[in-house]
């Protein structure tokens, strides 16, 4: 089970890893282990198992004798939902969320075609509950209960797809709808028509007709992508 976000490491990397990735440690910065554990209060064995997550996450990289290396940018794993929220929640956040939504818009639609031939009547009947249930909490500001729906509906578009790789950016996509809504990325409101697109996403996935799955859920990232021209340019 992971460990991040948990104990004494888990505070070490609440405020490491957003200092990484904001760029507070500049690619090639050396971190000193013993400095480190020393300005978080906490041991070297927990530094070192902070360090290690953090080397999962391709940010840095550990040498003998050298130390702590911080990674060039190109080289994080940059689909980690951990390094998503991070980069999320600093000054990166409009270019982070603008790549993020450009790739929701390249595989999204693509996957909504193939749920349409392979969603099976339990994945359809949820996607139908994940709509409505977007609808129900679409007025009132009642943002954070939208987007467990929005995230659940668009879990099921890519796991219905039937093309695992598709299927392994669930976690992506949730973090990027979480981002809008969290650091305010969004409208009071959801956009009335941005609802009624999912509804008729899973009316023609249910149906069977790719083409109008794909071409409904283009539109709902096209959309994606005005909000963040007006919202975070």
């Amino acid at each position: 089970m992971s460990t991040r976000g948990r104990g004494l490491h888990g505070h070490v990397l609440d405020t490491l890893g957003p200092a990484i990735t904001a760029g507070d440690y500049p690619p090639g910065s050396v971190l000193r282990t013993d400095e480190l554990a020393q300005r978080f209060e906490v041991s070297r064995s927990v530094m070192r198992e902070a360090v290690r997550v953090l080397e999962s996450m391709y940010l840095v990289e550990s040498r003998r004798r050298v130390g702590v290396t911080v990674r060039p940018r190109a080289e994080w794993n940059v689909y980690d939902p951990q390094v998503i929220r991070w980069r999320l929640a600093g000054a990166d956040r409009p270019h982070q969320l603008r790549s993020l939504t450009v790739l929701r818009s390249a595989v999204e639609p693509v996957a909504a075609g193939l749920a349409a031939r392979h969603a099976t009547a339990a994945q359809c009947a949820e996607l139908t509950e994940c709509a409505l249930g977007m609808v129900a909490t679409s007025r009132g500001r009642q943002l954070e209960k939208y987007l467990v729906h929005d995230v659940a509906f668009h879990r099921v578009i890519l796991d219905a797809s039937g093309n695992e790789m598709f299927a392994r950016l669930g976690d992506v996509v949730a973090e990027v709808l979480a981002g809008r809504t969290h650091h305010e990325v969004m409208f009071e409101d959801p956009a009335p028509a941005a609802v009624t697109l999912h509804v008729r996403v899973a009316e023609a996935v249910r149906a069977g007709d790719g083409a109008r799955a794909e071409e409904l859920t283009r539109e709902i990232t096209v959309g994606a992508l005005r909000e963040l021209d007006i919202l975070a340019p």
